[in-house]
C-alpha cells in the first residue's frame, strides 16, 4: 500500500495543466482565443472570431513529455507562479484574460482585463506582477503557435 501510495504522490506533485483564455464580447459576438495543456498531454485550441464572418479554429493534439517539459520550464523561469492578481486591473468591457496553472502541489488562477500593450501594464498599480504575466502569455502563444504550425500544416513544403 505504501507503493502505491508513494507512486499518486509523486504523480501528484509532478501534475501539469495550464489554460489561458483571452476574449471580449464585441459587435462580432464572442470572440476569444483559449487553449489548454491537460495532463494526459492533450493541448486543445480554440479560436473564434465572427469577423467577415470567419469561423471557429479548433485544434487539439497530444504533445510527448518533452513538449510538456519545455513548457514547464518556460512557466518556470518566468516566476508567475509566484505572483498575485490582487492588484491587476479587474476584466472590463475590453475584456478579460484568464491564465491558469497547475504544477505539482501549487495551482494559480488570474484573471484581468485584457492588454493591449506594455502601456497598459505601466498603468497597473503592480508593474512588475503584470509584466510577468504579459511576457509569460507572449511566450506561451508563440508556444501554442509553433506547435499547430508543425502538427496542422495546410500546405506541406
Amino acid at each position: 500500500d505504501r507503493g502505491r501510495l508513494a507512486s499518486e504522490m509523486a504523480a501528484a506533485s509532478d501534475e501539469f495543466y495550464l489554460r489561458y483564455y483571452v476574449g471580449h464580447q464585441g459587435k462580432f459576438g464572442h470572440e476569444f482565443l483559449e487553449f489548454e495543456f491537460r495532463p494526459d498531454g492533450k493541448m486543445r485550441y480554440a479560436n473564434n472570431s465572427n469577423y467577415k464572418n470567419d469561423t471557429m479554429i479548433r485544434k487539439e493534439v497530444f504533445v510527448n513529455e518533452g513538449v510538456i517539459e519545455a513548457l514547464k520550464k518556460v512557466v518556470k523561469d518566468s516566476e508567475i507562479m509566484k505572483e498575485d492578481d490582487r492588484n491587476w486591473p479587474m476584466p472590463d468591457k475590453v475584456g478579460r484574460q484568464e491564465l491558469e496553472i497547475v504544477m505539482g502541489s501549487e495551482h494559480i488562477s488570474f484573471t484581468t482585463t485584457k492588454l493591449g500593450s506594455l502601456l497598459d501594464v505601466e498603468d497597473s498599480k503592480d508593474k512588475d506582477g503584470l509584466n510577468i504575466f504579459y511576457y509569460l502569455v507572449q511566450d506561451l502563444k508563440c508556444f501554442v503557435f509553433a506547435i499547430c504550425q508543425m502538427h496542422f500544416k495546410i500546405k506541406p513544403i
